[in-house]
């Protein structure tokens, strides 16, 4: 008989689509289709189809290594050793420099146990303020934005399938055909019922040519596209002058500063005609269809991994409240969220200024009541520490952290700067990185600990729409994986932890319900049983007989007085333009058929892996020589990258596109941080591009 199947999800992106998993030989994994889970109705991308495939892998970890002192080289280790060696050079560290001289790094691709486990381990056990993790370069600016104008961050205060009936959508720096393909069928049904879909992209991507309308911006200028739209909704007429009153605040300073964004200096900033921006305003405001139309505003990371992401998030939500959209049915505002779990890993404690339920960890009472849980003192908890690129950045040096914990990242290919991040991770005194395969950072590590991987464990994922979803156990581990929340819990217990540290994933979500009670991302109602019997539950669920939220702001958004903020966003531009040294835009972005940094999916011999290359327009291909097919370096004042050309019209010609699931992509990115998010300005920065000369012969 064949093996039964167990209901479970993605290992991949935010949609966390439903799939079924099997047993299929000694080792293998068989995917199939889970019909009734929503979110993807059966359909999966190649990705997901392949997911797989490191099963068996012999890439695949299963014993700890130790770097070997005397050879420098890293060698197989038992548990205990390797368990026993960083808790004593933890101690060590700290009782010779504090409690902030270890630090821990999370990932947005751990479960909502891990996650909150990490934050607890780090705060009870450690000690230690030094806390972030990878999501801080994913939804960081879109958090901090929905926070001011909303009141709370939940990516999508909607179910994904509402997309199919609103009347237009705006994508704003977003190639959902390619990062998440089973989300794209929205838009198609969108368009099948007589909906419009607006593209804002420096690319023509899949997603684009789905597009009713595409507009082309110079990058890193979304924001000032937003306040050109602004203008002309004002101009026009066409702000909902009823909701604003009613429902928001603070909305003539916007109206004051938008005046200043007439569309002929939009296009001189942007390079989108002002023929194109009157055609956008057309749509949103309904003259073409002579009544008010539903409109949804959706961003990524293309309009949100700037210097300046906060407030350029800030600016579409300004659009979306001045039309009236928040809180309406099949309108409004929402982020697409990037990682597996970028929702829930950032709702219970791996950032540096949170704890479990999204509170504040400045917050007396937010501290009073997770120590409760905790069964510490609250004094005892650390403060704020810094945010994720900060926190790299000061590792070994000064004041700086001199040990990491790594957990479900990887740092050295995702890092902006990554050379001088590099630099930092090797300068440490204890590196331990907890990965399925020795990626590049686990290569650095002083120890490394091998984990499971999704089919071989159970816990809660959170996806973009902000349902909490629970992957099964479909397979059993290897003999010598352990899971994260082992590891946890074994150094935990070495240090001396006053709090217990269940290993249970069942266990580890109730006290996450326990901890996130009363807070904004409130999921004590939330259980495993309910999940299962649900197809997920939408949080805040404040009780086990709340039905969960799958909508918010109906009725009032979660600020003191119920109104949504209207915030002024001042446009800045990007942190480094182009000059005559570095005359053209860096932009960087994915590929259908790789996810993240690669680690895994670089693996998957089912998945195409051509390596890194370049996009470039066919102008700017003639002016340097360059060919289709041939190698090209891009230069930037961190680094440089030599790949193939690919040569397409796709493109601006001022823009060169680079993916960024290969090292090297992140040795040209910029560091310049959001000042409010703290996000790294990864998709824009100045750059040369030259074909190399020959070697000689």
């Amino acid at each position: 008989m064949p093996a039964p199947a167990t209901p479970t999800h993605c290992p991949y992106c935010s949609l966390q689509c439903g799939m079924t998993l099997a047993r299929a030989g000694r080792v293998g994994i068989e995917i199939g289709v889970w019909n009734e889970f929503p979110v993807n109705a059966g359909a999966l991308c190649r990705k997901g189809w392949t997911a797989g495939g490191l099963r068996g892998s012999r890439e695949r970890l299963t014993t700890p290594f130790v770097r070997d002192r005397g050879t420098g080289e890293l060698r197989a280790a038992h548990w205990d050793e390797a368990l026993d060696l960083v808790a004593d050079r933890l101690r060590t560290l700290q009782e010779a420099h504090g409690k902030d001289a270890v630090a821990v790094f999370g990932g947005g691709g751990l479960t909502n146990e891990k996650a909150y486990l990490l934050g607890k381990f780090a705060r009870v056990a450690l000690g230690t303020s030094q806390i972030d993790y990878n999501g801080r370069w994913c939804m960081s600016s879109a958090a901090s934005a929905a926070d001011q104008a909303f009141g709370v961050d939940r990516g999508l205060p909607f179910p994904l399938a509402d997309i199919e009936h609103t009347d237009v959508v705006v994508l704003v720096g977003s190639n959902l055909a390619e990062t998440m393909p089973p989300a794209a069928r929205h838009l198609d049904r969108l368009r099948e019922r007589g909906g419009r879909v607006v593209v804002v992209d420096p690319r023509r991507t899949p997603t684009a040519e789905r597009a009713d309308l595409f507009l082309q911006p110079v990058p890193g200028t979304d924001l000032a596209l937003a306040l050109g739209v602004l203008h002309l909704l004002d101009a026009g007429g066409a702000v909902d002058e009823t909701y604003v009153t009613a429902r928001t605040t603070g909305f003539a300073d916007v109206r004051r500063a938008a005046a200043a964004w007439w569309p002929e200096r939009v296009e001189r900033v942007t390079g989108v005609g002002t023929d194109e921006l009157r055609a956008l305003v057309a749509l949103l405001g309904g003259e073409r269809s002579g009544r008010r139309p539903r409109v949804m505003v959706l961003t990524a990371r293309g309009a949100e991994q700037h210097a300046q992401g906060t407030a350029t998030v800030l600016a579409w939500i300004d659009v979306a409240l001045a039309l009236g959209m928040p809180g309406k049915e099949y309108a409004g505002y929402g982020c697409l969220t990037g990682q597996g779990n970028g929702q829930g890993g950032r709702e219970h404690g791996q950032k540096a200024d949170q704890l479990p339920g999204y509170r504040m960890i400045d917050d007396p009472a937010a501290r009073a009541h997770v120590a409760g849980v905790w069964g510490v003192d609250p004094a005892t908890l650390p403060g704020k520490g810094r945010s994720a690129y900060e926190l790299l950045e000061s590792l070994g040096v000064g004041g700086g952290p001199r040990a990491l914990l790594v957990h479900g990242s990887n740092i050295a290919v995702s890092a902006p700067n990554a050379t001088r991040i590099t630099q930092r991770l090797e300068s440490l005194d204890l590196l331990v990185v907890c990965d399925l395969v020795l990626s590049e950072t686990a290569a650095l590590a002083d120890v490394v600990l091998p984990v499971t991987q999704w089919a071989e464990e159970t816990g809660t994922m959170t996806n973009l729409e902000g349902r909490v979803i629970l992957r099964r156990q479909a397979v059993a581990p290897p003999e010598g994986v352990r899971s994260d929340l082992d590891v946890i819990a074994g150094l935990a217990s070495r240090l001396g932890s006053p709090a217990a540290f269940p290993t249970d994933p069942e266990e580890v979500f109730a006290e996450l319900g326990r901890a996130s009670a009363g807070g904004r991302a409130d999921y004590s109602g939330i259980s495993y049983a309910r999940i299962a019997a649900e197809h997920g539950v939408f949080w805040p669920c404040p009780s086990p007989d709340h039905p969960g939220t799958p909508r918010l702001f109906a009725d009032s958004f979660a600020t003191p007085d119920g109104r949504a903020r209207f915030v002024v966003p001042e446009y800045a531009g990007p942190a480094e333009e182009p000059d005559p040294a570095y005359p053209v835009h860096l932009t960087t972005g994915r590929v259908l058929a790789q996810y993240q940094s690669g680690a895994q999916t670089r693996r998957i011999r089912d998945l195409a892996d051509d390596g890194a290359f370049v996009e470039l327009h066919p102008m700017l291909a003639e002016r340097i020589g360059a060919a289709d097919g041939r190698p090209v370096v891009v230069r930037t004042r961190r680094g440089e990258l030599r790949a193939p050309a690919r040569v397409v019209t796709t493109i601006r010609p001022d823009t060169v596109f680079v993916p960024f699931h290969w090292v090297g992509a992140n040795r040209l990115t910029n560091d310049a941080l959001d000042p409010v998010s703290r996000m790294p300005e990864f998709k824009v920065c100045a750059a040369q591009v030259l074909v190399p000369i020959p070697a000689p012969a």
